[in-house]
């Protein structure tokens, strides 16, 4: 099976950039209600992913320097991300995809010049699994 099968195109991935202030990556999280979003740098390329985690351990570890009211005067680049998210290749095949899925909600996908082109849900691949375990069990009865 083919990765782009399941991929969610860029357009449609809310996404920050390394130049987003906390304040508009803590905004963009909230307005779409996800705990991660990939980051991506000024070329396009992916550049990891933030977890709300990284922001409050951020936040927290700062001493009362950064708060919600300041957060936009600190840049996400300055935020450690504490999971490192793997991306895939466009042409990897299922078992890459599914290897990074087991411990990442979503796949980050990259063509071949390392440019974020979208990103695989962990639901979508285990939909799919459940279709192949459930055609495979009606082709034993």
């Amino acid at each position: 099976m083919n990765i782009a099968f399941f991929l969610l195109p860029k357009l449609e991935v809310a996404c920050v950039t390394l130049d987003s202030t906390l304040r508009q990556t803590l905004e963009r999280m909230e307005f779409h209600r996800y705990t991660a979003v990939p980051i991506l740098n000024r070329n396009g390329e992916y550049a990891g992913t933030v977890t709300e985690g990284d922001l409050l351990w951020y936040m927290k570890d700062s001493g009362g320097a950064v708060t919600f009211e300041n957060a936009s005067k600190y840049l996400l680049k300055d935020v450690p991300l504490r999971m490192n998210n793997l991306p895939v290749s466009i042409d990897a095949d299922m078992e890459d995809l599914i290897n990074l899925a087991k411990v990442q909600n979503f796949v980050p996908v990259v063509d071949d010049m390392n440019r974020f082109i979208g990103i695989v849900r962990r639901s979508q691949i285990i939909e799919y699994c459940e279709k192949v375990v459930s055609r495979q069990s009606q082709e034993s009865l």
